[in-house]
């Protein structure tokens, strides 16, 4: 009887094995006319490939092909009806594998939809190409941080003679900037801290690397531009002044742990050692970018486990090397934390212009309003809006997701912080396994 159900035990896992490479090799055929589609489709937006590192050939194959949209779009159903027949056989990564590859596909037909001229709704939008729907606020949401902002603030309130808010905001911020000769000192000091922090608990290839450059007349802050071969190039958009709690944020969302260190890790476990080509290129428009710039935006905090740790780091080097007060960086942190809590005014702005109830000029002056921004950080926001639409939920919403994700299989141990954040910067898990119980 031992010897029966011992055969039966091994020919099960037998079974569950070769299904399971069966699965593997099924979705490696899918994975790579995914690929070939996310480069077809960055034929006809210029946006949609963010990064490229798989065969130089298929690049030149899609600019030689150039295929319709029509048939673009045809292949996607193709590819979304052969992955639900393909076995994965209880295998727990396999099965994100393909749904991954579900989640990517599907928003890759979306996004020829929109291309095609289909018009939809900003929440519609975000759910097909996101896979998630931001929550909405009503302005009373805001009014309550406004007015605590406005308590902060020196000077004089909107309803007296002191002028509006986001101008008082910008004047009691002008001793945080930092000089534009001081910039390129400031940042490497702080991708040099985010980095050490981050090879105390990461194990990054021992070749990867970074350059930055310093840009203009781009709609956003910062980019990182992830080139393959664990390189990236980080781009500062240097148009509108950039404040002293923005060299860590730019440190540790663009390079460690944030863009550049995801990526690094995308391409050495699931390209380099397993082989999963889908992960050699990244469709701008997609699932993956939320878990990117949720993970990128919360590794801020994974990097700097509290406020006072991150403070310190800043009185001692950065406030310092920018020529700026370090005995008022308090001061000015709890001012941020009350900005942060703002964040969303920016999806509330992007929903209703995308939906069509205000046009640009007034999307503009809700963002001076209820995000207390300045004229021209306002206008360069909603021209950020206008070219990436929905995007936007990516970075709040993606924070507060990839959050909840980590904390509630680490608690408050910071080491275990990073263990889990590691975990889910290699791994193919997309915004619906964010939300798993």
């Amino acid at each position: 009887m031992r010897r029966i159900l011992f055969l039966l035990v091994l020919c099960g896992l037998e079974t569950s094995t070769f299904g399971a490479q069966a699965g593997d090799t099924m979705m490696n055929g899918i994975a790579e006319r995914y690929a070939h589609l996310v480069l077809a489709l960055g034929q006809h937006d210029p946006d949609y490939v963010d990064a490229f590192y798989g065969p130089p050939e298929w690049k030149t194959q899609a600019e030689k092909e150039k295929k319709s949209l029509d048939a673009i779009g045809a292949e996607a159903a193709e590819l979304i009806a052969a992955l639900a027949k393909t076995p994965i056989a209880g295998d727990d990564l396999l099965q994100l594998r393909r749904e991954y590859l579900q989640k990517q596909v599907a928003a890759l037909a979306a996004r020829v939809r929109m291309l095609k001229g289909e018009k939809l709704r900003f929440d519609d939008e975000s759910r097909a190409l996101y896979d998630a729907v931001a929550p909405t606020f009503p302005d009373s949401h805001f009014n309550q941080f406004i007015a605590q902002l406005d308590a902060k603030i020196p000077g004089k309130g909107p309803s007296r003679t002191g002028g509006s808010l986001w101008e008082r905001y910008e004047m009691w911020r002008k001793p945080f900037v930092i000089p534009k000769e001081k910039l390129d000192t400031v940042f490497q000091l702080a991708i040099k801290e985010c980095r050490a922090r981050t090879l105390a608990h990461v194990a990054l290839p021992p070749t990867e690397s970074f350059s930055v450059e310093y840009v203009t007349n781009k709609p956003w802050g910062g980019y990182n531009w992830y080139k393959g071969n664990f390189h990236s190039v980080i781009q500062v958009n240097t148009d509108l002044p950039i404040f002293i709690d923005r060299a860590v944020d730019l440190a540790a969302h663009e390079g460690y742990p944030g863009h550049h260190v995801y990526n690094s890790l995308l391409e050495k476990n699931l390209v380099r050692d397993r082989g999963w080509l889908e992960f050699s290129v990244y469709a701008l428009f997609s699932p993956q970018s939320l878990v990117a710039e949720g993970t990128a935006n919360f590794g801020r905090d994974v990097a700097f486990p509290t406020k006072t740790e991150r403070i310190k780091f800043e009185q001692e080097v950065l406030f310092p090397a920018a020529g700026i007060d370090a005995s008022r960086a308090d001061e000015y942190y709890a001012v941020q934390d009350l900005m942060k809590d703002l964040s969303y005014a920016g999806n509330e702005a992007a929903r209703r212009l995308i939906n069509g109830e205000i046009d640009e000029n007034a999307a503009a002056q809700w963002l001076q309003k209820y995000a207390v921004m300045e004229p021209a950080r306002a206008q360069q926001r909603v021209k950020f809006i206008q070219r990436y639409r929905s995007y936007v939920i990516n970075y709040n919403l993606g924070e507060d997701m990839v959050r909840r994700y980590i904390e509630k299989r680490s608690g408050t141990d910071p080491e275990k912080r990073w263990s889990e954040f590691g975990k889910l910067l290699a791994s193919p898990r997309l915004p619906s396994g964010l939300q798993e119980k």
